[in-house]
């Protein structure tokens, strides 16, 4: 037995009916009662929101005998007509996607040159996908929508405004631009609900709120959803149920993710994501509701709720309290790298959707905590943490530091330093040629100084090694060596390599020739400069840098 569609059934057949759009409603609704309507209208949003549905609406108040108030009866022969689509002499929709070509637009324009049936009644002709048009049919129909027939109504549906303005912009200036908006998830639910109710069908709580959400603002998608749902449950709907029809993934199982991430079980990752294959969850429904979980996640820590709307209050609870062991930002930055998996559809496109699915909940799992500058300066001061940092519960990592001792190469260490070791027994003042030999040891070590330092620092002199471990360096002024040795953080970590090498404590002794050069300026050198006066004017940052050996990265 055949039942027409729940969007076809439950379309609006008033201005009032539309949801969501009450600033385009209200204001068409008012020019047809004051007989102001425009002869051109262009409707902007995404697909499913109410476009099409509210140039219906409008072609019936204009030709409804019965309307009262700017708003149509909906039930006379007109309106009937009209709202199924059917055909009617007055009222045309066209495709643009299928006709879309200059002769069509042609055949349009010598359409529209006929008066309407009826002297009180108007032609009105709907323009559905109108960025499908190419730039010959909007030149050939520019001229009849400058200068309209009497009684004569366009309305042009688009998806992609941007389109239009790119092929035809004169054709923005002579319609009047309605911007419609994506309805919100109350919206949807409030008239699901409503749907349920005319249809005698009952429905678990948290049973709407995924057809809401996948619905992602489209009022149509919804009640299709919906639509296919009661296809399959009968007289009352399940969570179970939606999530079985519709594919998508049970919240229980981000929730499970989180655990994960929360306890840095990076090699869980694996199997949780061979479950979801398993289970035949489509990776990249998993993505969108991972992105929704997240951000649903960083809404409960910042603003620290107790329940959350559209989900269960066990569901509920069970976010407020995982949220308490995640720093805000980290969540941030979950959400950012979630974002730029799919820069330009490259996670749809791609054939590896599960390895990037994988790769991404490791970088989750293995990320660095945030950890707030004010509770590292409290940990210098001694006192104790006045607001501790979710980021710093259970197993998440310390603030990172440097090594003063790294794990070394076979043949980098002391036994194969040269004269290093004899160097270190000495007490006295020793000579360059040595020292030089290690330095440029140290200064080939990958592990001691950033890409290029290690190239300028080949230029200094190494002048010698007195009885309090001094080291002169020997740099001339304004050259890369110079500025290398000037960075403190650097200066620091030479020297704790030469400590280790030469089994003494070192300090370097900075030492200038020739005149002063303009210095470089580069965009490296700017950030460093810019970093150092922050340090400088800030007596506890100072003694935060210096007390835990901090490196400051931006």
């Amino acid at each position: 037995m055949h039942r027409p569609a729940l969007a076809r059934v439950y379309r609006p057949r008033n201005f009032s009916e539309i949801i969501g759009q009450d600033h385009v409603s209200a204001t068409l609704r008012t020019a047809v009662e004051r007989g102001r309507v425009a002869h051109a209208y262009l409707f902007c949003g995404p697909r499913g929101i109410g476009k099409t549905t509210a140039a219906r609406v409008l072609a019936m108040a204009l030709n409804c005998e019965a309307r009262e108030n700017g708003e149509p009866c909906g039930k006379c022969e007109s309106c009937e007509r009209i709202w199924a689509g059917r055909t009617s002499l007055d009222v045309v929709e066209i495709d643009a996607a299928s006709n879309r070509g200059v002769d069509d637009a042609r055949d349009l324009r010598e359409r529209a040159m006929y008066a309407p049936s009826e002297e009180s009644r108007y032609k009105v002709y709907i323009i559905d996908e109108a960025h499908m048009l190419t730039r010959e049919a909007w030149n050939a129909f520019l001229k009849i929508l400058e200068e309209p027939p009497p009684r004569v109504i366009f309305v042009l549906a688009t998806t992609e405004p941007g389109k239009i303005f790119q092929s035809a912009p004169p054709i923005l200036s002579r319609c009047q631009r309605f911007d419609f908006r994506r309805i919100t998830l109350d919206q949807i639910r409030g008239r699901l609900i409503e749907v349920l109710r005319a249809e005698g069908v009952e429905a678990e709580e948290a049973a709407l709120s995924p057809i809401a959400r996948k619905a992602d603002g489209a009022l149509r998608d919804a009640l299709s959803a919906l639509d296919q749902v009661l296809a399959f449950s009968g007289d009352r709907i399940t969570a179970e149920d939606v999530h079985l029809v519709l594919g998508l993934i049970e919240e229980e199982l981000y929730l499970e993710l989180f655990e994960i991430l929360r306890e840095r079980r990076a090699a869980d990752v694996f199997a949780y994501v061979q479950r979801l294959v398993d289970g035949g969850y489509d990776l990249e429904e998993f993505y969108r509701g991972l992105g929704d979980a997240l951000r649903l996640l960083l809404r409960v820590r910042l603003e620290d709720g107790d329940a959350i709307a559209g989900v269960s209050e066990q569901l509920s609870q069970r976010y407020v309290e995982l949220a308490r062991h995640f720093a805000p930002g980290d969540l941030l930055r979950m959400l950012s790298a979630l974002a730029e998996l799919d820069t330009d559809g490259r996670f749809r496109k791609s054939e590896q959707q599960r390895i990037l699915v994988e790769v991404t909940l490791l970088k989750f799992a293995m990320l660095d905590r945030t950890v707030e500058l004010e509770q590292l300066m409290e940990a210098v001061r001694g006192e104790p943490p006045s607001n501790p940092n979710p980021g710093l519960q259970g197993s998440a990592a310390p603030p990172r530091r440097r090594d003063p001792a790294p794990e070394r190469k076979r043949g980098r260490g002391p036994e194969s330093a040269g004269a290093a070791p004899d160097l270190a027994l000495g007490g006295g003042e020793e000579s360059a040629d040595p020292l030089r030999s290690v330095w440029l040891e140290m200064i080939a070590d990958a592990k001691v100084l950033r890409p290029g330092q290690g190239i300028a620092l080949r230029a200094v002199q190494i002048s010698d090694l007195d009885a309090d471990g001094e080291l002169s360096v020997v740099a001339a002024n304004g050259t890369p060596a110079a500025e290398v040795l000037d960075d403190k953080v650097t200066r620091r970590r030479i020297e704790e390599e030469l400590t280790r090498r030469l089994g003494r404590p070192i300090r370097i002794r900075k030492e200038v020739q020739g005149e002063s050069l303009p210095p470089r300026v580069s965009q490296e050198t700017s950030k460093q400069q810019r970093l150092a006066r922050l340090v400088e004017g800030d007596e506890g940052l100072q003694r935060l840098v210096d007390k835990l050996d901090l490196e400051l990265m931006d």
